[in-house]
């Protein structure tokens, strides 16, 4: 089996480059094949030793290194990532295939068939019928992606109650919004998909005043010292980052990237605290910290606005 030579996967310019579908297909049946001889008989004996509960923790790493990839926009190490994510893929297909379950070709084929069929204002009703599209939609978008956007909804809704085991009992609009992901995300979605249905806040500034309410219900909660609200203190907290994410919804922010923003703001401010204090952190009083703490947003926020002056 002939690997692409190194000039095959050398940096291309910055400039728009067409997609080869035919050497696509090549390089990923050559993955494909890889995958399949790590893991025979007379394969990689790791390889061969994991399941799918040992490669899942993998996932999640492999999906937030892509993450960290796109922030930084190391475009080549992105094109590394997702072949690390892609690893993912083909060997869940394989560990699959080695049980009897299904192969990679049944997960392209399920791919492709959802994409022609979400999809009936690229590829065309017609098609979009036989690949099992049973909704009723407006294929003329007119270039709206929000038309194109509720066409989806209805077509992925009509999936899911052609599915249902009880076909009399329609299925709910949130049924689409997965529990395996990050609880941010989730809650995002979950409220997008209710404004849908109408059920959402009118404006941003409506959500303020939940905020102040959901707070004095956590604060009235936590008041108490009793193990046995601990329960009610993690509902009412939740509810209040619930409120949070659907704000940051109504204000075209997502949640999980404003926070992982703070994370990495939090990293930068305590480490130039760290850099900054002439004594250990753990032996200087709280008001010692916080002006090291004011000290380090400054001196960052002046470097930050040093640099966007350089770059305009």
């Amino acid at each position: 089996m002939d690997l692409p030579s190194e000039s095959s996967t050398a940096q291309a310019p910055a400039s728009a480059i067409v997609t080869d579908p035919a050497r696509a297909a090549v390089l990923f049946e050559q993955s494909a094949s890889i995958m399949a001889r790590l893991r025979a008989p007379d394969g990689c004996p790791w390889d061969r030793e994991q399941s799918f509960d040992t490669i899942r923790k993998y996932t999640l790493e492999e999906t937030y290194e892509v993450f960290d990839a796109i922030e930084r926009r190391d475009f080549p190490h992105l094109a590394e990532e997702l072949g690390d994510l892609l690893l993912q893929v083909l060997f869940y297909a394989e560990m699959a295939a080695n049980e009897g379950h299904f192969t990679i070709a049944d997960v392209l084929g399920h791919l492709n068939s959802k994409l022609i069929r979400r999809h009936p204002h690229v590829f065309g009703e017609e098609a979009s019928r036989a690949a099992g599209n049973r909704a009723q939609v407006d294929a003329a978008v007119e270039g709206s992606s929000a038309a194109v956007l509720r066409n989806w909804e209805e077509i992925k809704l009509a999936e899911k109650q052609s599915k249902s085991s009880s076909p009399s009992a329609p299925a709910s609009r949130l049924d689409g919004v997965q529990r395996a992901m990050p609880a941010l995300a989730e809650a995002a979605k979950l409220g997008g998909k209710a404004a849908k249905a109408g059920f959402d806040w009118p404006h941003w500034r409506d959500l303020l005043p939940k905020l102040v309410e959901e707070t004095a219900e956590l604060e009235a909660e936590a008041a108490s010292d009793d193990p046995a609200r601990k329960p009610a203190v993690e509902a009412e907290l939740g509810d209040l980052l619930f409120t949070a994410v659907n704000l940051g919804r109504h204000l075209g922010v997502d949640a999980e990237m404003a926070l992982r923003g703070c994370n990495q703001r939090f990293r930068a401010r305590f480490h130039q605290m760290e850099q900054a204090a002439t004594r250990p952190l753990e032996d200087l009083s709280a008001d010692e910290l916080e002006a090291l703490w004011a000290q380090a947003k400054r001196k960052l926020a002046t470097h930050a606005e040093s640099e966007a002056k350089a770059k305009a």
